[in-house]
């Protein structure tokens, strides 16, 4: 687990982590949002001691490789660091003129990690064909499995990724989603950020959203997308049936004929509103011939967090009058 408590950076006048405080729990994927210069990538560099923050700390709590247990220590204060955290915040730094193979190895003998390794890792990411091959020829998805590889050498029980998907074709993208959650299902505790929110749906437990370097909010990904989500139902008597709900209907719309839409209430466990929808229906003796969820998408309520937090803003455009033109 790591946990980030009141975690400030300034550069010079500029403020660009502004007290923020959050968790990355074992076994789960954070996605950390936030809009262009939010401070992200800021953060995560300081959590792990590549710069000082100006106040607070990052710490970390977990078992390493070795089976040695720390308990909320810095990172830069644990030994043997490439089983504490592994991470991906910048595929572009390699030399170009090694292979992807010696550029592992290098990173392995200097960490004490056996070239043995260093296979397993390639393997793990696609990448031994390719391994012989010099990383100034890999396309940018190439180099960013080079960079997962690089993050697991160590075995480690923390992950912290930035931007893992950027420049990764489909197929790529759904190799990327399906080995963070796995990371994680092993136990890990993994932050990940990324600007592709559609992704991010689907790869994320949880979520941390911060802008211009203030924290805007920690969630669950269901807590996150309750806000916009709603229960469609289509039935003989819609006034009825809302009737029948009593205070479950506060909200409710006949969106069409023989259609009710019911917005799923802050806190609100959606399976039970299915079942009392469900139930309510039936005391009734009411016919119901669809019952879906539509969920809001992520993008959706990122804006909306968001919104005042936008470092670069653009005019927006009137759809309707551009349309009818």
């Amino acid at each position: 687990m790591i946990t980030v408590e009141r975690l400030s950076k300034k550069y010079g006048a500029k403020l660009a982590v502004d007290d923020l405080s959050f968790t990355v729990p074992d076994g789960q994927v954070t996605g950390f949002l936030g809009p262009n210069g939010s401070g992200k990538s800021t953060s995560m560099r300081c959590m792990l001691g590549l710069d000082a923050p100006t106040s607070g700390r990052a710490l970390f709590t977990g078992t390493d490789s070795r089976g040695n247990a720390y308990v909320d220590q810095p990172f830069a204060a644990l030994p043997n660091k490439p089983s504490i955290a592994g991470a991906i915040l910048d595929s572009t730094w390699h030399n170009k003129a090694r292979s992807g193979r010696s550029h592992l190895r290098a990173l392995a003998r200097g960490a004490g990690i056996p070239d043995a390794r260093v296979e397993e890792c390639l393997e793990q990411v696609g990448m031994s064909d390719a391994a012989k091959d010099k990383i100034g020829s890999y396309s940018l998805g190439m180099k960013q499995r080079l960079g997962v590889a690089a993050a697991l050498l160590g075995d480690p029980q923390h992950l912290i990724l930035d931007e893992p998907v950027n420049g990764l074709d489909p197929e790529g993208v759904s190799w990327m989603r399906q080995t963070i959650k796995a990371l994680a299902a092993q136990g890990r505790a993994v932050l990940v950020s990324s600007h592709l929110l559609s992704e991010m749906q689907l790869t994320a437990d949880r979520l941390v959203v911060i802008g211009r370097g203030k924290m805007i909010g920690e969630y669950s990904m269901d807590d996150f997308l309750a806000d916009g989500t709603v229960v469609e139902v289509e039935v003989s008597d819609p006034a009825r049936l809302i009737a029948a709900l009593g205070s479950l209907g506060r909200g409710a719309d006949v969106v069409k004929q023989g259609e009710v839409c019911i917005p799923l209430a802050d806190g609100a466990d959606e399976s039970q509103l299915r079942g009392q929808i469900a139930a309510a229906a039936l005391r009734e003796g009411l016919l119901v011939t669809r019952l879906v969820t539509k969920r809001s998408d992520l993008e959706k309520q990122f804006l909306a967090a968001t919104q005042g937090a936008q470092e670069y803003k653009t005019a927006q455009v009137n759809r309707e009058e551009t349309d009818n033109d």
